[in-house]
């Protein structure tokens, strides 16, 4: 589903390169975690892949579509969760689920259901005539995820998709990611909660300093690290346990 080769990115007046000659390839229908400490170039990364970011050099690819030629095409191919908020907190859930429905072109009753249905699934639907500035940061995190799948995307990117929530809206936001990737959908998934992502993930590559140190099944990696036992674990061993505090 996606191919990267010689990918890289090196911000102005920057020393270092964010994202450094990666090459990586994510099969269609997969949950892919994508893992590194602060700065390793994670949301680089998915940056470039979005179209939100210019690259520095190399290629990539979604669905055999590069981004270069087929923009606009691949821009209705994916979906993007983004880990702030893309909400407009004085419009009720409803009014902002409908405009960035309209976005992608959805509208009229189909929009409206799709709409309606996904307000049900994630236990919103009593408070859709309601100002999102009310909501719980779990209520927020949901509205924001239904705002980036109303147009069935085949690919979904997310960024901490479960940070700052209770432990209910987590159960249910990974019941509704789990459904989605059951109906096809391919998912592109960054946290810091790695006990999350051992659970949730088909496949993980764990990314240091721009390259990728190292990709497989959560059990493959765990089986790698003489004397490790879970996911957290395969992280501290290859990445270290150093502070990687930026500002």
């Amino acid at each position: 589903m996606i191919q990267i080769d010689q990918l890289s990115k090196k911000y102005k007046d920057a020393v270092h390169f964010s994202v450094s000659n990666l090459d990586l390839k994510i099969g269609e229908g997969e949950i892919f975690g994508l893992l590194g400490p602060n700065g390793a170039g994670k949301t680089t990364l998915i940056s470039m892949l979005c179209g939100l970011l210019k690259p520095s050099s190399g290629n990539f690819s979604i669905h055999n579509l590069n981004f270069s030629s087929n923009k606009n095409e691949l821009q209705h191919l994916i979906g993007i969760v983004p880990q702030e908020y893309a909400l407009y907190p004085n419009l009720t859930a409803y009014e902002n689920l409908y405009y960035f429905g309209s976005m992608y072109g959805l509208k009229g009753n189909s929009l409206k259901e799709s709409i309606r249905s996904h307000l049900k699934i994630l236990g919103l639907h009593e408070f859709a005539h309601k100002k999102v500035k009310a909501f719980s940061g779990g209520m927020k995190r949901r509205v924001n995820l239904i705002a980036g799948v109303l147009h069935q995307p085949k690919v979904l990117f997310l960024d901490e998709p479960t940070v700052g929530v209770d432990v209910q809206s987590k159960t249910v936001i990974i019941a509704f990611l789990r459904t989605l990737n059951k109906a096809g959908a391919t998912i592109i998934y960054t946290s810091h909660h790695l006990n999350e992502a051992e659970q949730f993930c088909t496949t993980v590559g764990i990314i240091d300093h721009g390259k990728l140190v190292c990709m497989g099944t959560p059990q493959e990696l765990i089986q790698k690290e003489e004397g490790i036992t879970d996911l957290e674990g395969v992280f501290l061993s290859l990445t270290g346990k150093a502070l990687r505090d930026h500002a």
